[in-house]
């Protein structure tokens, strides 16, 4: 349904055909390349295409917004390239956890949640805390996958306890590590700081992203 309704949005895959047997739902898309994950997992992003990546996904989250959905689910296995000539392009998939975030104009009213939602690696501090998911909360975890791509690993992935309470710390001291790019860090502190029901200043991301790539090339 949800593609259903995205459908000629641009960077969200066309369904092609959907169905369903006895005991199963099928879905049809148009064939896509890898995954950022994938991509990852053979080689390392420089700084400038960690920024580029941001740029794309930052656009494709605005339109899913401007939709009235959050997406709830950002990590680089839901981000694919295209193949031949929109082999750059980067594609958003997998809306099983979207959800509206308005209902009848008005923004849905922050409450608690009973569990995390998401993946743990890149879910935001809202999400820990259970409380309900909004815009801020997709742009927090889109923070951690670029952290994740520019440094290889996130430093809560390399606990051998999978706590949540240890996992939350040390995303919160992400932003002092050293080793993370201030524009990174700055972008983190940015979406963490917006309210419930604020809308994130897209454009403002990307004019700071562009400046960086602009510095970055001399």
């Amino acid at each position: 349904v949800i593609y259903q309704y995205l459908n000629n949005v641009e960077g969200v895959p066309i369904v092609k055909w959907f169905g369903k047997d006895e005991k199963n739902y099928y879905m049809v898309l148009n064939l896509l390349g890898e995954s950022l994950q994938s991509i990852k997992n053979v080689s390392t992003f420089s700084l400038s295409s960690v920024l580029q990546i941001g740029i794309q996904v930052i656009i494709l989250l605005k339109t899913i917004h401007d939709k009235g959905l959050v997406h709830r689910d950002i990590k680089p296995d839901n981000f694919l390239l295209g193949l031949n000539n929109q082999r750059k392009r980067i594609y958003i998939i997998d809306f099983g956890l979207c959800k509206c975030y308005m209902n009848n104009d008005k923004h849905n009213p922050i409450k608690k949640t009973n569990n995390l939602i998401g993946s743990l690696t890149y879910a935001s501090i809202n999400t820990h805390n259970c409380i309900e998911l909004s815009r801020r909360d997709d742009m927090e975890s889109l923070g951690y996958m670029l952290a994740f791509l520019y440094l290889g690993t996130l430093p809560w992935q390399q606990e051998k306890v999978k706590n949540d309470d240890i996992i939350k710390r040390l995303k919160q001291n992400i932003t002092n590590n050293d080793t993370l790019p201030e524009i990174l860090v700055n972008y983190i502190k940015y979406v963490r700081s917006l309210e419930y029901e604020e809308k994130p200043n897209y454009f403002l991301i990307i004019d700071n992203f562009k400046r960086e790539l602009e510095i970055l090339k001399k």
